[in-house]
Parts: structure tokens; sequence; C-alpha cells
């Protein structure tokens, strides 16, 4: 009874900072069902009438469809190459106890703690080199170098926690080290797989800056945040189309991130703690 009663105040306070955090959310669904003058008039209020047109014009406008496969390729690729390298070099480097597999280590993680503004306009243009712009295949490969330093960490610090008897045994039936992580190692990876696919395709759904300046000049190659962002004129800004633009982009990865959202804490601090 006494835990009870203690714990209710944190209880509130925890709701409280739910509600704030839900907050430009709960906005954005809203004004997504009024009208532009309803918005204009007041942003809090609740709509007076249901506009549901706004959805279809949204759709339409965005060319939903077409711009949903691309994001969702885009996502698929970046998120899949992430989980290949990220986990093949965590695993190589974490059973090689040597001090240049430490330093090589220390420099793949290291980008984490360098700001991405600070070398964009240089991506930008060795992607022009390379000829990575305007594509979404282009943009898939370049997330591939953002979000290996994370990832690699989580699964370097889980693959410890792999006995490494395995591998040996592994060996000892004639499995090449490859082999030996596909078949053996990889599957027993499955909690941090998890979270380094939820983690990254939250990202890559979600990103604005990094399409903004990959796909600023292919209109078939954009992504859905850059369909809800043409809502935003210099002269005139269609706010119902806007919000309604955003909560379908939204909506995807909301569904995605809690289906799977239990297996993200269990796995980064499982490659996180026991490493």
């Amino acid at each position: 009874m006494r835990r009870s009663r203690g714990s209710l105040p944190l209880s509130l306070l925890m709701i409280l900072c739910a509600l704030i955090y839900l907050y430009p959310l709960i906005l954005i669904v809203i004004n997504s069902l009024k009208s532009f003058s309803e918005i204009m008039a007041n942003v809090v209020a609740f709509p007076t009438r249901i506009h549901g047109e706004n959805f279809a014009n949204a759709f339409r406008l965005m060319r939903y469809p077409h711009l949903f496969l691309n994001t969702l390729f885009v996502t698929a690729m970046g998120t899949g190459g992430v989980v290949v390298l990220s986990s093949i070099a965590g695993y190589k480097l974490s059973r090689t106890r040597t001090r240049i597999s430490w330093i090589m280590f220390l420099l793949c993680v290291a980008p984490m703690m360098i700001p991405f503004q600070s070398f964009m306009i240089a991506l930008v243009k060795i992607a022009r080199n390379l000829h990575l712009t305007n594509s979404t295949w282009g943009l898939g490969i370049i997330y591939w170098g953002l979000g290996v330093p994370l990832s690699l960490f989580l699964y370097h610090g889980f693959v410890k926690t792999v006995p490494r008897e395995l591998d040996d045994c592994a060996f000892i039936d004639g499995c090449r080290p490859l082999r030996a992580f596909i078949q053996v190692i990889f599957p027993l990876l499955q909690p941090v797989t998890v979270s380094v696919i939820v983690i990254n395709a939250m990202w890559m759904w979600n990103d604005f800056l990094l399409p903004l300046l990959i796909l600023n000049g292919s209109k078939g190659s954009q992504t859905l945040q850059l369909a809800a962002y043409n809502f935003f004129g210099l002269y005139k800004i269609e706010w119902q189309n806007a919000m309604a633009g955003v909560l379908l982009t939204i909506t995807p990865a909301i569904i995605f991130y809690l289906i799977l959202q239990r297996h993200i804490i269990r796995g980064m601090v499982a490659g996180a703690v026991k490493g």
C-alpha cells in the first residue's frame, strides 16, 4: 500500500511528460481535420466539422503510392545494408583481440560524435562525383555510412556475450568464418538486430535533411517527407493539406515502432551493458 501511494506522484509526472511530448502530434491530428480558415482562426481548437477531404487531397497531391514505395525502398535498402555491414564488422572486430582491432573499432564508432551539419556539404560533393545524387539507391548507399557507427557499436558489445566456443565448434565441423557467422552466430544476435533495424528504419523513414540534399533535383525520386514539405510554399502554406500529409507520412513509422518497440531496450541494454 505504501509503495502504491509513493508511485502515484511518479505516475502522474510520467503522464504529464507523455502529454507534453505528444502535444505536437495531437495538434497535427486536430488540424488535419479542420479547414484552412479554422486553422487560421484558432490552431488549438477542435474542428467544428471533420474535413476528411484533406487526406484525399494530400494523398493525391503527394502521389502517395509512388513516393511511399520510394521511401520504403530507401529505408529497406539503407537498413539492410547497415545490418549486414555492421554485424559482420562488429563480429570480426569483437573476436579479434589485438591493438589494431581496437583502434579500428574506435575509428569506426568515432563518427557518432561528429555532427552531420559539419560535413554535409563535403558529403554532397562526394556523392555528386560518385553519381549517387538524384536516385533512391544512391541515398540508400549513403545511409550505410551514416548508420554503421552506432550499429557497429551495438553489435560489437553484443557479440561479446556469445561464447567463443561456438565459433570453435563451427570451425571443427568444417565451416569457414563467414559461414560460421551466418549459420551459427548471426541467429543469436536477434535481439540487437531488431534494435538496429528499428532505430535505423525510424531514422531513415523520418529523415528530411539528407533526402533534401541528395534528391532535391529529382521529382520522381522524392520521399514522402519532401512531398509533405511541398505544401509549405513561399507565399502560401496549405496548412490543412500539410497537416494531413505529415500524418500520412509518419503513420507507417509509428505503426512499425509500436510493433517492435518492446525489442529495442532489451537489445540495446544487452549490447551495451553485458559487453
